[in-house]
Formats: C-alpha cells, sequence, structure tokens
C-alpha cells in the first residue's frame, strides 16, 4: 500500500497481468485453471456403479416379465407408503427448489460463469433453448398439452369448486401451469447448476457425486459417492422409461386414428417402444452436435407450426384472452397450490398422487440426465443467465402451449363437443385435432413430433447414465450407451404391464416410488453448491476487494481525516 498523504490518493496495488514476464502469486483460494484434457478424457467403466444397476436393472425386469401381477401389487404398496409418509417432501422441496435458484440468480453469486472468467456461451441461444426444452419436457407436453387442462376443467382439482363453476377455467389453467412452469424448471435447474459449475468451474468429473465434494470431500470417490451415482441411474431409467411409455401410448392411439387399425392390444405398445429404442441408441451413439441438436431443431420447427395452425383455426381471441387471465391466476393462486398436501383430506391425497406429486417424481427421475445435459450445453452462461434461460423460457412455451391446445379443448367443450368423454388422455389431442381441417395430416405431425421429442429426450437420457458408469466421461462408450438405452425400453414395457388395462398408472406408481432416494440427494446437490459458491474465485476477490477498500478508507481516515482520495492502479512488480 502506497503512503497516504492529504490529497494523493491511496493506490491499491494490482498486477499488471499484460506484463509476460511477470508471474502473479494466486491466493490459496483462487482455483486452477480447468484441465480440459482431464474433463475430455476417456475413461474405463466404473464396474461397482455399472455392474450393481445393471444386475438390479436386470432383475425388475425378470421380475416385471415373470410375475407381472406381483410387480404391480408390491409396487402399489409401495406407492400407498410413500404417498402417506413422504408426500410432503416432495411438495416442500419442489418449492424450496424454485426459492434457492432465484436466490442464486438474483443475489451475489449471479455474475459467477460456468466456466472461466472470458469464457463465452459454447451454444447459441436459439439451439441452447431448442435443445434444453425437447430434452426437459416436450413428450409430456405433447400428451398433456390438451389432457391436463380439459380433466381440471372437467374434473376440478379438490377445493376449487364444482365442475362448471365461473372460476372452473382459471383454476383449470392455473393447476396445468403450476405443474408445467416454475417448479418443474427450478427442479432441473439444481442438477444442472451444480453439475454445469463442478465441471467447468472447479475441473470435476462430470458425476453426481463429484458436485458432493465440498460436503464429503475425498468421500466422494468411495463407496457413498458410487450410491449417489448408481440412485442417480435408477432415477434416470426410471423417468425415461415412463416418458417412452407416454410416448408408447399416444403413437398407438394416433395409429389407430390415422390408421383406422382399431382397439389393439400391449403387443404394439411393444412394437413401438422397440421401434424407438432402436431410433434414440442410433442417435445417441451419433454424438450431440449430430444427434441431439438437429433433432431438437427440426422438433421446434414442427411444434411452431401446429401451434400457429391450431391458434389460427381454432378460437384465436378465446386463446388470447386466456393468456393474461392464466397468467393472473397462476400467480393469485401459487401459494396454496404450493401448500396443498394430503392434510386436506383423502380425495386431495389421491389427486395429489395422480398430478402433483406424480409430476414431482417424475421431474426429480428426470433431473440426473436433463440436469446433467443442461450442465453440458451451458458451459460459458452466468448462473444469472442460466436461470434467466431455464426458468422463463420454457415457462413462456408452456404457458403459450397449454393456452392454444388446452384452451382450445375447454373451448370445445364448453360449447357442447365432449372431448373428455372421448376416449383415454392419450387420444384427446388427436380427438382436438379431427375437429379441425386436414386433420389427418396434423395427427402424421403429432406422431412425428411425439417421436423425436421421445428420441432427443432419451438420446440424452442414455449418454447420461453411460456417463454415471464411466466415472463421468463426456464420451461413454458406445456399448455401454446401448445396454441403458435397451434397458429404457424395456422397463417401460414392463411399467405398461404393471398398470394392466390402466397402463398409465403403472407409469405413475413405479416412477414416484423410483424418484424417492434422489429428492434426498438434490437437497444434498444444494447445500454442496452453496458452500461451492461461498469459495469462488470471483466472490473471494470481491471480499479482498472490499476489505482492501475498508482498509484504505480506514487509514485515511485515522491520518487525514475527511481530507484525501483513494484510487486503484495498476503497475509491475
Amino acid at each position: 500500500m502506497a503512503d497516504i498523504s492529504a490529497h494523493e490518493p491511496t493506490v491499491i496495488p494490482a498486477v499488471d497481468t499484460d506484463d509476460p514476464t511477470i508471474e502473479p502469486t494466486p491466493h490459496p483460494v483462487l482455483d486452477i485453471a480447468v484441465e480440459e484434457e482431464r474433463i475430455a478424457r476417456a475413461r474405463g467403466v466404473d464396474w461397482v456403479v455399472f455392474g450393481a444397476t445393471a444386475a438390479i436393472a436386470i432383475a425388475f425386469l425378470v421380475w416385471g416379465f415373470r410375475s407381472t401381477d406381483t410387480l404391480a401389487s408390491t409396487s402399489s404398496a409401495a406407492l400407498a407408503w410413500v404417498m402417506d409418509n413422504t408426500g410432503w417432501l416432495f411438495v416442500l422441496t419442489s418449492t424450496g427448489f424454485v426459492v434457492f435458484v432465484l436466490y442464486l440468480a438474483l443475489g451475489r453469486y449471479g455474475t459467477i460463469p460456468l466456466g472461466r472468467d472470458d469464457e463465452s456461451p459454447e451454444f447459441n441461444g436459439i439451439s441452447w433453448v431448442a435443445m434444453m426444452f425437447s430434452a426437459g419436457m416436450g413428450i409430456g407436453l405433447m400428451f398433456f398439452g390438451v389432457a391436463e387442462p380439459l380433466s381440471h376443467f372437467t374434473t376440478p382439482p379438490p377445493g376449487t369448486g364444482a365442475e362448471g363453476n365461473p372460476d372452473a377455467v382459471q383454476n383449470a389453467m392455473a393447476t396445468t401451469l403450476f405443474h408445467w412452469t416454475l417448479h418443474p424448471w427450478a427442479i432441473y435447474a439444481v442438477v444442472g447448476l451444480a453439475i454445469a459449475y463442478g465441471v467447468y468451474r472447479k475441473g470435476r468429473l462430470q458425476l453426481i457425486s463429484s458436485a458432493f465434494e465440498p460436503l464429503i470431500g475425498s468421500r466422494v470417490n468411495g463407496p457413498w459417492g458410487k450410491v449417489i451415482d448408481m440412485l442417480a441411474i435408477f432415477a434416470t431409467l426410471f423417468g425415461s422409461a415412463a416418458s417412452l411409455g407416454l410416448g408408447a401410448l399416444q403413437i398407438r392411439s394416433g395409429l389407430q386414428i390415422v390408421g383406422g387399425v382399431g382397439e389393439t392390444g400391449n403387443a404394439i405398445l411393444v412394437v413401438i417402444i422397440t421401434v424407438l429404442t432402436v431410433c434414440f441408441v442410433l442417435s445417441a451413439v451419433s454424438g450431440v452436435a449430430r444427434g441431439i441438436q438437429w433433432l431438437s431443431n427440426i422438433n421446434m420447427v414442427l411444434a411452431v407450426m401446429l401451434a400457429l395452425f391450431v391458434f389460427v383455426v381454432g378460437p384465436t381471441v378465446f386463446i388470447l384472452n386466456l393468456l393474461p387471465t392464466t397468467m393472473g391466476s397462476y400467480f393469485a393462486d401459487l401459494s396454496m397450490m404450493s401448500a396443498r398436501t394430503g392434510a386436506e383430506g383423502a380425495d386431495v391425497n389421491v389427486w395429489l398422487q395422480s398430478w402433483t406429486i406424480f409430476y414431482w417424481a417424475w421431474w426429480v427421475s428426470w433431473t440426473p440426465f436433463v440436469g446433467m445435459f443442461i450442465a453440458r450445453i451451458s458451459r460459458g452462461r452466468t448462473i444469472r443467465q442460466f436461470v434467466a434461460g431455464v426458468l422463463l423460457v420454457p415457462s413462456l412455451v408452456s404457458l403459450i402451449w397449454f393456452a392454444v391446445f388446452g384452451g382450445s379443448a375447454i373451448n370445445l367443450q364448453q360449447n357442447g363437443t365432449d372431448l373428455a368423454g372421448e376416449g383415454g388422455v392419450e387420444e384427446q389431442l388427436f380427438t382436438l385435432l379431427d375437429r379441425y381441417p386436414i386433420a389427418t395430416v396434423t395427427s402424421v405431425i403429432v406422431i412425428v413430433l411425439v417421436a423425436i421429442f421421445f428420441v432427443s429426450g432419451a438420446d440424452a437420457a442414455s449418454v447420461v447414465m453411460g456417463s454415471l458408469s464411466q466415472q463421468g466421461t463426456i464420451k461413454p462408450s458406445r456399448g455401454i450407451v446401448v445396454f441403458w438405452g435397451t434397458a429404457t425400453g424395456a422397463v417401460a414395457a414392463v411399467m405398461l404391464l404393471v398398470g394392466g388395462a390402466d397402463a398409465l398408472t403403472g407409469l405413475q406408481t413405479i416412477t414416484i416410488v423410483a424418484a424417492l432416494p434422489f429428492v434426498l440427494v438434490m437437497v444434498g446437490l444444494a447445500v454442496a453448491l452453496v458452500k461451492d459458491l461461498r469459495r469462488d474465485p470471483k466472490v473471494v476477490r470481491r471480499q479482498y476487494a472490499a476489505e482492501a477498500v475498508n482498509s484504505a478508507v480506514i487509514a485515511g481516515v485515522t491520518r487525514h481525516g475527511d481530507d484525501f482520495v483513494i484510487a486503484v492502479e495498476k503497475h509491475s512488480r
């Protein structure tokens, strides 16, 4: 520190980093540069993680195919226990994650980059959003885009009034948005931030367990770390299998309607699952740039075209009126919807099992692969940019999507067309399109969209499971990816068989049970991330700068009263 004199600036020296002859000494808390080769390096199979998870997955498949009834009764009993004893946990943590990521984005950590300080984003904004959205929930929007708003309109959630009440439309749309906007994407953001920060800012392996290093230190390389990664694989396996099951159900309905093949049994579901599995495995082994990005961009164009078509030929004015009404109802009822639990009665508990808690469990089961995939494509963005993009953009798209498709369905229902009474939930989008021109063409587009949405999502899932099985390598071996892709298809078939006549019930039951352990993992991830951010180089530099200025001010006041100036200058040592 230079001498302080009256009217002379107090100089806080800084190293001239442009001078190549100077080698600045880093502070011990500042991280070394990320080793690019270490992150991308191919690694061998972790036979403990892969062997244990593969063995359990195969045992589950054998059980499911040989004794479906026993698996169905066991999973139903497990679901009853989960709902009775831990339903509150899903409700509490999902809202907690929304608050958590907003705190990170809006607070002092928001400017921290997910990479080096001078790094630029790897993907442009449009491709980033398209890949994120396709992997995150595209297939769900196709399945529930008509079905959920229509269901909440004809059978209002408990405590929101009887069917046909004046607020039924607003309540139906607000409840739907609650399940598809801030909460699910905040759940994804927790894992995405923890992984992206650890890999690109700290140089860690691309593993869920590696993000726990601030909490358990070197034990991430031991049994605890392996258990965490195994739980992530199981959550991913069952979450992606549930999505494959939904896609198969909807494609079957589309083929029945478009192809006029009549009612079909489970055999056609198995065929559809097999075809989709082959497609997404081929996509997965082709790599991100050629596979997921290409599929995502195609799907974004098709989805926009379909939504514009329904918007134009459907009740356009009604949809436009519904947009602000839905947003207002959503924010007005957000606290009530976030706090709804089984304590309000048995009917509420049953409703939560079919809707809110199923969704939270489904999103949680998707977080390992969606979070890791979002992390993989978000390098170079700041935490604030990441949270804004992950929370706001998909939420806005969901609002528009449900207003267009759900609003059109509700409008038809109000005007005497009983869409809700025509077939199951997987058929209702096709039933809606059948009321508009070129129904065959648009129905074919829906089938293609569902297939590609699933392929792009399961593509990411199989790669992530392969990565977790191979010590975090970014490019897992094809054999491992093919194994997990095949296992996903087989598990989807078992989950559909468990549901019997109501295949959707089987998907929901096993998804909720399988997701429970990973909720606890996510809570640990949030705690570990905060500990990491408190020691981030940018935060530490800011703290040291503030302390230096405070010290200079104290010294200036002590020596010169209020007659001094402080300045910061670069100089060479």
